[in-house]
C-alpha cells in the first residue's frame, strides 16, 4: 500500500527520475515554459517552486540548496537573477500548468508549464522516454 507516498514513479528508478527532475527544471528556467507531459509537469510544479523560494530568499545558502538540485552554476545564477526578484511579492504559486490535449503518436496527455507574468520566446518540447 501507498500511504503517505508522496510523488509520482514516472516509470524511472530513483537516479533517472531525480536527473530527470533537474534537467526539466533546467529547461524550464532557462525557456521560462516547456511542453511535457500532464504527470511530468505536475511532479516538476512541486520541483521548482521551491527553488523559486530559495531565488526570493537570495543568501549563500539558499544559493548552496538550489545548486543540490541544479548543479549548473549558469542556471541557478538566472534563476536568482531574474526569476527570483519577479516573484518577490508572490507567496507561491509560481508556475502555471495548461492543458494542451494528447500526443499523436501515443496519445499521452500533454501540458505547458510556464512561470506566471513570464512570456517565453517559443515553446520547445521537451521529450523523454
Amino acid at each position: 500500500m501507498r500511504h503517505n507516498k508522496s510523488g509520482r514513479k514516472l516509470g524511472r528508478k530513483t537516479a533517472s527520475r531525480k536527473a530527470l527532475m533537474s534537467n526539466l527544471a533546467s529547461a524550464l528556467i532557462t525557456h521560462k515554459r516547456i511542453k511535457t507531459t500532464d504527470a511530468k509537469a505536475k511532479e516538476l510544479r512541486m520541483y521548482v517552486e521551491p527553488l523559486v523560494t530559495f531565488a526570493k530568499r537570495g543568501d549563500l545558502h539558499s544559493r548552496r540548496q538550489a545548486l543540490k538540485k541544479i548543479p549548473s552554476k549558469a542556471i541557478i545564477r538566472e534563476l536568482f537573477d531574474t526569476i527570483g526578484p519577479t516573484f518577490l511579492d508572490r507567496d507561491g504559486g509560481y508556475t502555471r500548468i495548461t492543458k494542451l490535449g494528447f500526443r499523436d503518436n501515443d496519445r499521452a496527455p500533454m501540458s505547458l508549464i510556464e512561470f506566471i507574468g513570464m512570456s517565453g520566446e517559443s515553446v520547445p518540447q521537451v521529450e523523454s522516454t
